[in-house]
């Protein structure tokens, strides 16, 4: 089997991206998102990665500084997502390669934790917890096991809060 090879987006790529939100989520929401964080204050462009496999992009994930609110007071983490592996390539650990890449390019910029909003069967296997844990909720009408998190930093994620999703985000939940 080929080597998947993870390395940030560039902007030949973004075509090759939107197939693979497309494909992977049967619409345009993902790809329309991707889209727009790009074009955001909360764009980070070393944490949007491609997966490629044999010189194909098969996958895309995103990380984005959001909010998160306590007491008054208000903090920077990243937020995962989207994260889409055209469909053909699944069960390749391709999911994996950019999920484990992403966490690992983030922990030195500083951030104290990762939210997503997502299956939690499948995030939990990256360390990712039930975000409730920490009395953390957000601002998307999400089931209450869909927001999980990781802290980067041990202690990120005390005292709470709430992650505020810009409103991009709203068209997915």
């Amino acid at each position: 089997m080929q080597a998947i090879k993870v390395r940030a987006e560039a902007g030949s790529d973004f075509n090759a991206i939107d197939v693979v939100n497309l494909s992977a989520f049967q619409g345009e929401a993902e790809a329309q998102l991707v889209g727009e964080l790009r074009r955001s204050p909360g764009f980070i462009p070393d944490l949007s990665l491609v997966a490629e496999l044999n010189g194909r992009i098969v996958g895309h994930v995103v990380l984005s500084r959001v909010a998160l609110r306590a007491q008054g007071k208000s903090r920077d983490v990243l937020a995962l997502g989207p994260m889409s592996v055209v469909p053909s390539q699944s069960h390749r650990g391709i999911g994996t390669e950019l999920i484990d890449a992403a966490v690992a390019r983030a922990r030195p910029l500083c951030y104290e934790a990762i939210v997503v909003a997502g299956h939690p069967e499948y995030y939990q296997r990256f360390g990712f917890k039930p975000a409730a844990n920490w009395g953390v909720s957000c601002n998307l009408e999400l089931p209450d096991d869909a927001l999980l998190a990781m802290e980067l930093v041990d202690g990120g994620l005390a005292g709470g809060g709430v992650v505020e999703y810009p409103d991009i985000f709203r068209a997915l939940f």
